[in-house]
Parts: structure tokens; C-alpha cells; sequence
């Protein structure tokens, strides 16, 4: 079973990149509709509707990978003289603290969701409900809290990361 969700989030992660790469090439579009208005073309009407919603969503597709691959900024200038046991610790705190952090996220963007859903209210231009990104969003979140879960209990050794996996930790 871990293979697999390793396999998910990494492949969550590169569906990410596609969609930053399309609201690149929106963004990129729409600034050459603007500086050639004088011959009739224009922005993409909402471009910035679609990217505040398309930036959220990818966020929140790159982070489980990128905390199975400790990828985080850390601060590492006294890691190395500290004891393994309080390393071990100190990983076990903070990935139970992160992963009560996403819990009170994934809590909270719940609440928005229904909220927006239920007032109505749209984006200005586009007249898309706000709603619509909060729940896009809501689903690579979902996943992302489970994966916050799962390396926690990897610290503990509960369950334990596919055979051969390198994490990022120490390359910064």
C-alpha cells in the first residue's frame, strides 16, 4: 500500500505542474492580449479569477509530495550535533504538529466551501461561484491531510516508505 500512495501523490504532484504550466501559458496569453489591444485583441477575460483559484489548487497538489520527500525548508544549523533520539523527537513533534495544522486547515476550507456555497457569492468577472475553487482545492487537501498522517506514522514505524525512497532531507 505504500507504493501506492507514494505513486499518488507523486503522480498528484505532476498533475499540479501541468496545471501550473496551464495557468502559465494563460498568464502569458493574456499579457500579450493586453500589450497588442491596440489591434483589437485583448486579456483573457478573469485571468486573474483562474489563477487565484488554479495557484491555490496546485498548492495543495505539490505538498504531499513534498513532505514525503522532506522537502520543507528546514533550519538545519544545529540538527547535526543534536542527539538521534531528540532528532527522532523533534521529527515526530513537528510532523504531529504539521499534520494538526492541515486538520484545522482542511476544517476550516470545509466551512468556507459551504459557506460560499451557500451565499452565492461569484467571482467578478468570470461570475464563476467562489465555492468552485475552495472545493477543487478541497480534494488534493484531503489527500494532502492523509499524507501528513502517513509520515507520521512513518516516524513512529508504524508503516515504513517503499523500498529504495530517497527523501530530499539534507540537500538544501
Amino acid at each position: 500500500m505504500n507504493q501506492k500512495i507514494y505513486e499518488l501523490s507523486r503522480s498528484l504532484a505532476w498533475f499540479g505542474a501541468i496545471v501550473l504550466l496551464a495557468i502559465g501559458l494563460m498568464s502569458v496569453v493574456s499579457i500579450i492580449g493586453r500589450a497588442f489591444s491596440f489591434a483589437g485583441l485583448g486579456p483573457v477575460p478573469g485571468d486573474f479569477e483562474l489563477v487565484e483559484a488554479g495557484t491555490a489548487f496546485v498548492v495543495f497538489c505539490f505538498m504531499p509530495w513534498c513532505h514525503l520527500k522532506m522537502g520543507h525548508a528546514t533550519v538545519d544549523m544545529l540538527w547535526g550535533v543534536y542527539p538521534a533520539a531528540m532528532r527522532r523527537a523533534l521529527t515526530v513533534f513537528s510532523d504531529a504538529l504539521m499534520f494538526l495544522i492541515w486538520v484545522l486547515l482542511i476544517w476550516r476550507m470545509g466551512v468556507a466551501t459551504l459557506e460560499y456555497r451557500d451565499n452565492g457569492e461569484t467571482t467578478f468577472i468570470l461570475h464563476m461561484p467562489v465555492w468552485f475553487g475552495y472545493a477543487a482545492s478541497m480534494v488534493p487537501a484531503l489527500f494532502g491531510c492523509f499524507i501528513y498522517l502517513w509520515r507520521l506514522l512513518e516516524d513512529i514505524g508504524l508503516v515504513s516508505p517503499p523500498a529504495g525512497f530517497v527523501t530530499a532531507e539534507g540537500v538544501h
